[in-house]
């Protein structure tokens, strides 16, 4: 059952990306069926977000790589959740996401995406 609360939270989230943030696309690429083949699927979903660097104390040189981005996504109105594979473009820089926290606390709301995007 979702909760206020969080509900809440991703409406702040929302006002803060939608303030400091800027638009980009978050764009998923669905493999071929196995058995019947075909052709990827390219899809490219509109997305409020805002890319930060890392700070250098964060950059491990593996887990963390220099040019890796954070970046926080809305996720207001944003038909799916950004995973693992797919790429998000910001400030004309296409970012393959390796790793992402959907910040779901109750479950079912989530209130912010934030993703490791690497150059892609």
């Amino acid at each position: 059952m979702e909760n206020r609360t969080y509900r809440g939270l991703q409406v702040t989230a929302q006002r803060l990306i939608s303030k400091f943030g800027q638009a980009g696309l978050v764009t998923c690429v669905t493999p071929p069926d196995p058995v019947l083949g075909g052709d990827p699927v390219v899809t490219s979903y509109p997305a409020t977000l805002v890319p930060m660097a890392y700070e250098a104390r964060y950059i491990d040189g593996t887990t963390i790589r220099s040019g890796d981005m954070q970046i926080y996504i809305s996720a207001v109105g944003l038909a799916i959740e950004p995973t693992v594979g797919d790429v998000v473009t910001a400030n004309g820089t296409d970012y393959a996401i390796v790793a992402g926290d959907p910040n779901r606390y109750d479950g079912v709301t989530n209130v912010v995406f934030i993703v490791q995007g690497r150059p892609a």
